[in-house]
């Protein structure tokens, strides 16, 4: 199976958490608890459009500790998800869209590791210069361009093997929203889109999604099947959660005492050449009962439906007390 990613795994984040401490360690509390607050309510409410929402290297320091482990775990979980519909296959070039301080970059690294040509665009100028300090942490990404661009209509990507959209539609107006996706169409053998778990998360992955089967893609994750989402947007929406384990300076700087949090994301992967998608995948927390799991499934034919795994599946019953949201299924050995 394919888990959602349920941990900020230490070996291929170590040198992303000293940075991100390093870099806090130089900034007055004080001031990064009221940049920590500016950006939770601009996250929570309705975002400016036309402008950069990071400001200067006090909010891109703030943002850094407040949604930079989160994100790089909802870009690598969604990443995952794509390499595993496409073992055989490495990007050999990488573009980041509206990358900011860089977690998508931090997080295609993990995913496919080794130096590959990579480009992080933003429109931010403080995010740029700070993802760029935080990359020398890592030698694979040290080579990276950090290029400040207008994210929206008149935004030109030179082709590339993969385009990584994270965290950014819902800061543009939808005339922009739509010339980044399709630019990233124009351009990329391989798009991922990543948005928050929200409803309006959702439907900006939804519409990403839609533009991206039009122009020729095949949806490989999460979705099964390229056809219509069979989720009636308003009733339900399909999002994901993926673990964090947050450090003390985490804990501190968001005012957490857990250990942990839990991010929501919506994402889809797409491309133009073969790849083998999931036969189906779980959509909502499994249900455990007495002797039987309750497994939420889109599956392959473009549908959504509930199966019964008992005692009496053996194996299968097995797995299914050990799935979890996001998860493949069935199990790869009984595809």
């Amino acid at each position: 199976m394919v888990p959602v990613s349920r941990t900020l795994a230490a070996t291929s984040t170590t040198p992303l958490r000293e940075a991100l401490d390093g870099l806090l360690g130089g900034l007055p509390p004080k001031q990064a608890a009221q940049a920590v607050d500016r950006l939770i309510t601009t996250y929570r409410g309705e975002t400016p459009t036309g402008a950069p929402v990071l400001r200067d290297r006090a909010d891109v320091a703030a943002y850094a500790a407040y949604r930079m482990p989160a994100t790089f775990e909802a870009a690598r979980s969604a990443l995952e998800a794509l390499a595993a519909a496409v073992p055989e296959w490495t990007p050999a070039g990488h573009t980041d869209v509206g990358g900011g301080t860089g977690a998508a970059t931090w997080a295609t690294e993990a995913t496919w590791p080794g130096p590959r040509p990579v480009t992080v665009l933003d429109w931010a100028e403080p995010a740029l210069r700070i993802g760029a300090e935080i990359a020398t942490a890592n030698p694979a990404l040290r080579g990276a361009r950090w290029q400040r661009a207008r994210i929206g209509e008149a935004l030109d990507l030179a082709d590339v093997d993969l385009v990584t959209v994270s965290y950014v539609l819902g800061e543009l107006t939808a005339a922009d929203r739509t010339a980044v996706v399709d630019a990233a169409a124009r351009a990329a053998r391989a798009v991922v889109v990543v948005e928050p778990g929200t409803p309006d998360g959702y439907l900006r992955v939804l519409d990403a999604r839609r533009r991206l089967v039009d122009a020729g893609f095949r949806v490989l994750a999460p979705c099964p099947h390229s056809d219509a989402c069979p989720i009636v947007p308003g009733a339900d929406w399909c999002h994901f959660s993926a673990r964090v384990s947050r450090s003390s300076l985490h804990r501190r700087v968001k005012g957490g005492s857990l250990p942990y949090e839990d991010e929501k994301f919506s994402y889809v992967a797409a491309v133009r050449f073969p790849g083998a998608p999931a036969a189906g995948r779980v959509v909502r927390r499994p249900q455990i009962r007495k002797g039987q799991v309750l497994l939420d499934l889109c599956g392959e034919d473009g549908a959504l439906r509930r199966e019964t795994v008992t005692k009496r599946h053996g194996a299968r019953y097995r797995a299914a007390r050990d799935a979890d949201w996001g998860d493949v299924w069935p199990p790869s050995d009984e595809d």
